[in-house]
């Protein structure tokens, strides 16, 4: 027994945490506190030289990425946050899009489900792209069928990062600063001013009567413009014989968005316009 005892008591004094065998038990558990807590700070230095590694690799991972032209692999939160950031930039300095929300009266219950599926498409584009516009969705009534509708099609509609309001865009907008984008225009639009407001008529394809957006725009004073896809496209024979440039709204968003970073209508109607419309490119004959 005593063997054992000197064994126990020479062990604390090799740890340095008794001098002399005083009072063996209460000794043994300051001892025995004062090891736990050299454990815990032992353990915490350990974790915080794994921290820096950690960083360290991710540092050396992301220059490398960068040296060699490609992006880093970033998490879904990280992600988020770029697309916020980017969003908001835009609500200070970038181009702005504007949904005239206010022609339901045109459109059966199926076909404005479709406009507020067209709306969900479109933002979630807008988050995507390198340089986001900033997005107006104005005559939008609370408890409105269209209103409703984007709550039941769009999940988190009410977080959306977008100006969403009953006004409407001429009570928010000076018209010199209104370009209105319909397919009836005579005017091409050539640029995408990030000074202007591009107006577009919230309309699904199939609801669009002739030449309505066109008149709307003009018994408004407003200038309109539409996308170049007769200048840069050709009707392709079909057997249907059918051909529109009237795109769906998420579209000719794709379309302004896409010439807007990469200064291309050729990569932008690539994007905007597809198959079943009945153009092509010249030399996809």
């Amino acid at each position: 027994m005593g063997k054992t005892s000197g064994t126990h008591l020479s062990f604390w004094k090799l740890m340095g945490l008794m001098k002399e065998p005083v009072n063996g038990l209460q000794e043994m558990r300051i001892g025995v506190r004062n090891v736990l807590r050299k454990q815990r700070r032992w353990e915490k230095i350990v974790s915080a030289k794994k921290d820096k590694r950690k960083c360290e690799r991710e540092r050396r991972k992301a220059k490398h990425a960068e040296e060699k032209g490609t992006a880093p692999q970033l998490s879904k939160r990280e992600l988020k946050v770029i697309a916020k950031d980017r969003l908001l930039e835009a609500k200070a300095t970038g181009p702005r899009l504007c949904i005239d929300m206010s022609l339901t009266s045109h459109m059966t219950k199926k076909e404005i489900s479709r406009l507020a599926a067209q709306v969900r498409r479109l933002y979630g584009s807008n988050k995507k792209a390198q340089k986001p516009f900033w997005v107006h969705l104005t005559g939008i009534v609370k408890n409105s069928p269209i209103y409703e509708a984007c709550l039941r099609m769009n999940d988190g509609f009410s977080n959306y990062l977008m100006d969403v309001t009953a006004e409407s865009y001429l009570d928010l907008f000076p018209l010199d600063m209104i370009v209105y984008l319909t397919p009836d225009s005579d005017n091409v639009l050539e640029e995408v001013d990030p000074q202007k407001v591009h107006i577009l008529g919230g309309l699904v394809d199939e609801s669009i009567q002739k030449k309505l957006t066109f008149q709307i725009a003009q018994e408004r004073h407003l200038r309109t413009a539409r996308l170049p896809i007769q200048e840069y496209m050709v009707k392709n024979v079909n057997a249907k014989n059918y051909h529109s440039t009237t795109l769906a709204i998420n579209q000719v968003f794709d379309a302004l968005s896409t010439f807007y970073d990469t200064k291309s209508w050729e990569e932008a109607l690539k994007v905007a316009v597809s198959p079943g419309k009945g153009y092509i490119f010249q030399d996809t004959r």
